[in-house]
């Protein structure tokens, strides 16, 4: 069995959302960590950087960021895609590469590592 686990700030920002809204994200998070590198690609992307990967999967109006953990996914952050956070990532990104271009964008990775230090 395998498990959703939040970090502090990715909790938070799900616990901001209504509930209803919140299952609805988690209910469309129907995939095990192994099936990764073989699902349908609509709604998926990665972000790589110094051989580390993030997942990026498009839930309604959200994104989600995560990786796989031992123990499952790890969510790192959600984020809406209309917010000034999500469009200052991604405002200045050439649009046929979307992940691509968040890979070297420094403050994509500012936001994973701040959620991180959050879980200490």
């Amino acid at each position: 069995m395998f498990q959703v686990i939040f970090n502090k700030i990715s909790a938070a920002e799900m616990a901001a959302l209504p509930k209803d809204l919140q299952l609805d994200l988690l209910s469309e998070f129907h995939f095990l960590p192994e099936d990764l590198g073989s699902l349908d690609m609509e709604g998926f992307g990665h972000v790589t950087r110094e051989g580390r990967t993030l997942h990026r999967y498009r839930a309604k109006d959200y994104r989600i960021y995560f990786e796989r953990h031992p123990e499952g996914l790890l969510i790192h952050r959600v984020l809406h895609k209309n917010t000034i956070r999500d469009f200052l990532f991604r405002s200045n990104l050439p649009l046929d590469d979307e992940d691509g271009g968040l890979a070297g964008t420094k403050d994509f990775w500012t936001l994973i590592h701040e959620a991180e230090e959050s879980r200490k």
